[in-house]
């Protein structure tokens, strides 16, 4: 969920009728406004609901976690199903519970405050029927098919993507200060394999009734531009389809509008964000936000670069990126290497002996520099 922005410059649009800029005084209620978020899974599927507070513009953060708040799911018959705090304001859920019952979401803030969401009715989403990638001359594109139902028409998508990041140059060898030497990397020490991971950007939507059958075939979930980094090798995609309420549609269409809008806090917007989120403090506390229930559908797909060849990947930021002409000897070890800015890349050879390393950057042999090392849990090779 990475939509607490969008929520917050929907707000300032709202509040600013204007294109020119300027520096509002904003009211301090304003400036204390809850946000809520979240889409809560009811089959025991790990989700998450993110409280935060709005900041002022001149803040360097975009908004200040809510940390330390009691949040609970009500059923109606006295069911309590309390969501853990996990830290920078997001809260976890992961329960399985009856779809056929009403809930309603309590929020206790560690100041006192008090909101409750409005009665949530779980949708059952349809499953994923299909997903894939389907390559062209500009890139490729990963899609899914899904069908609704007449109760669950609408469909809310994110995705999570995961790829191998590889560095320019590759180095094997590792400098140790104690020793004043090299050596060659240890599995723990490699720093040739890594892991790049991104939620989904943007708001996916569609409405099922639109389509002969309620059939949405392969919708577009993302677009992989000829060439993009996040095939440089191997590639993951993990899709999570949503059912939305036709109560929730209002709210997800107006952030969708404006993402697609130009992206300025001064921008238009075509109605009032509000959301399912209300105070029970007499009003006195300014919120908005949205949750849902329902059930979550996943779908992970993998690509190789075997799969899209030619592919062609090449980053222009290490154009510059090469091994230098001129091995270092182990006299100046510690002077070039010491530093750790420059590694060693490629053995000097005489005979069988390693008489010293051709140099290179290291923000050229590096990949953790730019993404983990830590192979996720789900990664599979092929």
């Amino acid at each position: 969920m990475r939509y607490t922005t969008l929520l917050v410059i929907a707000l300032l649009g709202i509040l600013m009728g204007c294109r020119t800029p300027y520096d509002p005084e904003l009211p301090s209620t304003e400036l204390r406004l809850l946000v809520v978020e979240g889409y809560l899974d009811t089959e025991g599927l790990k989700s998450e609901l993110k409280l935060s507070r709005m900041v002022p513009l001149s803040a360097t953060q975009t908004m200040q976690p809510e940390l330390g708040a009691k949040v609970t799911l009500k059923g109606p018959a006295g069911q309590s199903y309390s969501l853990l705090e996990k830290g920078a304001g997001v809260y976890l859920f992961e329960s399985n519970i009856d779809e056929s019952k009403i809930y309603t979401l309590e929020i206790v803030l560690k100041s006192g405050e008090r909101y409750l969401s409005k009665s949530l009715k779980p949708i059952i989403t349809p499953e994923i029927l299909s997903s894939g990638f389907k390559k062209d001359q500009e890139g490729g594109e990963v899609f899914v098919t899904t069908q609704g139902t007449p109760n669950a028409d609408d469909f809310l998508w994110t995705f999570e993507e995961t790829w191998i990041y590889r560095p320019r140059i590759r180095s094997p060898y590792i400098y140790v200060p104690a020793l004043k030497d090299v050596r060659d990397r240890t599995e723990a020490e490699q720093n040739a394999l890594c892991f790049k991971t991104q939620p989904s950007p943007n708001i996916l939507l569609e409405t099922s009734s639109r389509f002969q059958d309620q059939l949405v075939f392969q919708q577009t979930i993302t677009e992989i531009p000829l060439g993009d980094e996040r095939i440089m090798e191997r590639y993951s995609i993990l899709i999570s389809q949503k059912g939305l309420s036709s109560e929730d549609v209002p709210f997800w269409e107006v952030l969708k509008k404006n993402t697609e809008d130009i992206g300025s806090i001064f921008s238009p917007l075509p109605s009032l964000i509000g959301g399912n989120i209300y105070s029970l403090d007499e009003g006195k506390n300014p919120v908005i936000g949205q949750v849902s229930l329902g059930i979550i559908r996943q779908r992970r797909i993998f690509i190789d670069l075997t799969e899209v060849s030619p592919w062609n990947y090449l980053d222009p930021k290490f154009n510059d990126c090469v091994i230098g002409e001129e091995a270092v000897l182990k006299k100046d070890y510690q002077t070039i290497f010491g530093s750790g800015a420059v590694l060693p890349a490629r053995p000097l050879m005489v005979g069988t002996t390693i008489v010293g390393y051709y140099p290179s950057a290291r923000r050229c042999t590096d990949c953790t520099l730019y993404a983990s090392k830590i192979r996720p849990a789900f990664w599979v090779d092929k």
